[in-house]
This record gives C-alpha cells, sequence and structure tokens, in this order.
C-alpha cells in the first residue's frame, strides 16, 4: 500500500490527524483537503491525506497562519513538486544525448562512459623565476629609446 491509497474513512482520518470530523468537511468543502469519494460518496483519505491535515493543524495551530494563507502555501509546496518532477523528466531526456562515442579496434562505433569532470581551480599567476621555461620578449615602443 502506498500513502495515496484511500483507505481511512473520516472518523478514523479525523483521529489519526487530531482533529474533529466536522473540520474535515470543512477543509473538504473549501477545497483544503480533498479526500477520494467511494460509489456511494463516502469520503476516504489516504495516509498523505493524514500527513497533509496535520500539516494544516501545526501551520494553523502553532503558526498561526489562516486557511486561506495555508490554501496557498498548500498550491506552492505542489507546485514546487510537479516542477521537480518536471526537471527530473528534463534531465532523464537530456542524459542519452550526453554519451560519449568512440571507434573500438575494428572500426565499430561503440558507447563508452564520459569521464567526470574535474572542477576547474582557479590558478594564481606563476611567477617568472630563472627555474622556468619562459621567454619574454620586449619590443621598445616609440617612447621606450
Amino acid at each position: 500500500m502506498n500513502e495515496d491509497t484511500p483507505v481511512f474513512v473520516i472518523s478514523r482520518a479525523a483521529e489519526l490527524a487530531g482533529m474533529h470530523p466536522q473540520t474535515l468537511r470543512q477543509y473538504d468543502r473549501i477545497g483544503l483537503v480533498s479526500p477520494r469519494r467511494t460509489a456511494g460518496r463516502g469520503r476516504r483519505y489516504s495516509m498523505r491525506d493524514v500527513v497533509t491535515l496535520r500539516t494544516i493543524q501545526r501551520l494553523s495551530q502553532d503558526e498561526g497562519i489562516n486557511l486561506a494563507g495555508i490554501k496557498r502555501i498548500l498550491e506552492l509546496e505542489m507546485q514546487v513538486e510537479r516542477l521537480e518532477r518536471q526537471v527530473d523528466h528534463l534531465r532523464s531526456l537530456i542524459e542519452p544525448g550526453r554519451r560519449v562515442f568512440t571507434a573500438d579496434p575494428r572500426g565499430d562505433v561503440v558507447a563508452t562512459r564520459r569521464a567526470p569532470r574535474t572542477p576547474r581551480v582557479a590558478q594564481p599567476p606563476r611567477a617568472i623565476t630563472a627555474s622556468t621555461a619562459a621567454v619574454v620578449l620586449w619590443r621598445p615602443t616609440q617612447g621606450d629609446d
């Protein structure tokens, strides 16, 4: 059973969330937590719904946030989750295009693993000393004569 499976009747969900069943009905009416319905229109809450109800309770009681604010917070959290899933999906589409191909000794093209990139570290400029093999070329300009 996963956390989205609707298994709890309203009385049990209310008990698990530490709320009165009438509060859950009100939250359903205003769209704060909308449980799934049975064929007979009975509410069935999932474990995710119960966790959301506990979050609502905490935000309301401990943080003093009104229901409109809580609804907006929950909407934004859902939007963040959707965007994270979208980013994961887009990354999965990019990965196949980042493969490296080489030719084996027979000339066949084979996919190889890309070596991990090492982070570039800024190197301070090296001082020119007598022990280096650097060559400095100086050309006088008109004002240097």
